[in-house]
């Protein structure tokens, strides 16, 4: 991000320097405009990615935190995405930091979310492959005989009293979100699934968790319950 801002800022500069060698014909002031537009925008630049960096490492809500969330997600990230490409960092490299910057802004808001407007969302490759029942719909059809972690999530959900789904995919995700209609998501995905998933969903808050997959991708995946024990425990109140 500390790169892309300051190709942001040469690129601002150039904006400038190129027109400037011409301007002084048009008016003798016009240069002079010109550099202090370009110094509010950089400026600017700078400042915001500070405020970002400062954001995520602090964990406190400093200042316009659902503005920079809007920032990241439908402009830098595109940008960073390709310099990634460029640079020859994969784009799971890119998602990973994207989502924990994501996870640190929604956090830094210290949002206080009733049981009721939480939502665990999972993706149906949790569950065993071989399993003959299914719980993509209804996680209480779950027999709790412990070979996924659907039984640990499931009882999760129970011990927090939250809503708790399983999708097959981004479109049913969609469709479960505009149903159940929650003030916060703790949304359980791969990093490419996780990313657009938090795209789509802005502004409604999602804290993601990366799921593992030690059979590849979409296949009998696992994840850490501890971890979606933490993100619901910090965001709960009761009153």
């Amino acid at each position: 991000m500390g790169v892309t801002c300051i190709i942001i800022v040469g690129l601002i500069y150039l904006m400038w320097w190129i027109p400037t060698r011409g301007l002084a014909n048009i008016h003798p002031n016009l240069p002079h405009i010109v550099g202090i537009v370009t110094a509010i925008l950089s400026g600017l630049a700078l400042c915001g990615t500070a405020l970002l960096v400062l954001t995520t490492a602090l964990g406190k809500d400093i200042l316009f935190t659902r503005f920079m969330r809007l920032v990241v997600i439908k402009f830098l990230l595109p940008v960073i995405e390709a310099m990634g490409k460029l640079l020859g960092i994969s784009k799971d490299t890119i998602r990973q930091s994207f989502i924990a910057m994501n996870n640190s802004l929604v956090q830094s808001q210290r949002l206080l979310v009733p049981a009721d407007r939480i939502l665990i969302l999972l993706p149906h490759c949790l569950q065993l492959f071989d399993c003959e029942i299914k719980v993509t719909g209804d996680i209480n059809k779950c027999v709790r005989c412990g070979r996924c972690d659907i039984m640990g999530l499931a009882e999760l959900a129970r011990k927090y009293q939250v809503d708790i789904s399983v999708a097959t995919g981004g479109t049913l995700a969609r469709k479960v979100i505009i149903e159940k209609r929650p003030k916060l998501v703790v949304a359980v995905a791969c990093e490419r699934d996780l990313t657009s998933g938090i795209k789509d969903c802005y502004p409604l808050p999602v804290i993601g968790v990366l799921n593992d997959r030690p059979f590849g991708p979409c296949f009998n995946t696992r994840v850490d319950t501890e971890k979606i024990d933490a993100a619901i425990a910090s965001v709960l109140t009761y009153a």
